[in-house]
């Protein structure tokens, strides 16, 4: 039987803590006892760790789990890639978050793109740790070792200077003929010393203008298509991300 895997909160070298809403299900609703055995993500790696002690939540003070942790397990890495996604209506935005951090995405920048509608540009900022809970509990779900890094929200301009892919792959209506495989055939295969040797961008609804275009052929990415329907933006983030993942993993 498949156990249960938790993602650490805080921990050492042979403890791991779980609080706040992770600490009080196993508390309240799994009625956990010391001794229990679970898999826990404690610094990006898995172990397998056995419950010392626990504590719920009252008069102020939250609940709390502490862990023995044992033998380190083997486990999947994180695709080596950096999505760039281009800010979109929120309820679909998060669902494209969640389904990125199940297919394994390492990093996301969420970005602010001259079509980002201007109520969703202007409340973004606000919405990063919301991003950040659903990617954690993505990874939570489907058993990642590795919750992916959620940026803060940027412009176009500074999101691409952050970038240090060496192979960069932006999808664009205006291209017809190279893919995303076509692309990978033509890029220098990257130094695996790069810790993200793969970005790909997705543009917000309505696409990316003709000056952002130019921009990202500065920044020296490959324009890309993924055939000749136009699909939404989630759609071609999950479609374009398993595309490549059958290339990385």
């Amino acid at each position: 039987m498949t156990r249960r895997r938790w993602i650490a909160d805080s921990w050492t070298s042979a403890t791991a803590t779980l609080t706040g809403d992770q600490a009080e299900h196993l508390v309240r609703v799994l009625r956990a006892t010391p001794g229990q055995i679970y898999d826990v993500v404690a610094g990006g790696f898995l172990h397998r760790a056995e419950i010392t002690s626990l504590r719920a939540a009252s008069a102020g003070i939250g609940a709390e789990v502490l862990f023995a942790l044992h033998e380190e397990l083997e486990s999947d890495s994180a695709l080596p890639l950096h999505l760039l996604l281009a800010i979109f209506k929120f309820d679909h935005m998060e669902w494209a978050i969640e389904k990125a951090t199940e297919l394994g995405v390492a990093r996301i920048t969420p970005v602010l793109a001259r079509r980002t509608e201007k109520h969703l540009a202007q409340a973004a900022g606000k919405r990063a740790e919301r991003w950040r809970r659903i990617a954690r509990e993505a990874s939570k779900q489907s058993r990642r070792t590795t919750i992916p890094e959620i940026a803060e929200p940027l412009a176009l301009k500074a999101a691409l200077e952050k970038v240090t892919s060496p192979v960069r792959i932006l999808l664009s209506e205006t291209e017809q003929t190279v893919t995303i495989a076509d692309a990978l055939e033509q890029a220098k295969h990257p130094s695996h010393a790069e810790e993200l040797t793969h970005a790909l961008a997705i543009g917000p609804e309505g696409g990316w203008t003709q000056e952002e275009m130019a921009l990202f052929t500065q920044y020296g990415w490959q324009h890309v298509t993924l055939g000749p329907r136009i699909l939404r933006a989630e759609t071609a983030a999950i479609a374009a991300i398993a595309i490549l993942s059958s290339h990385l993993a």
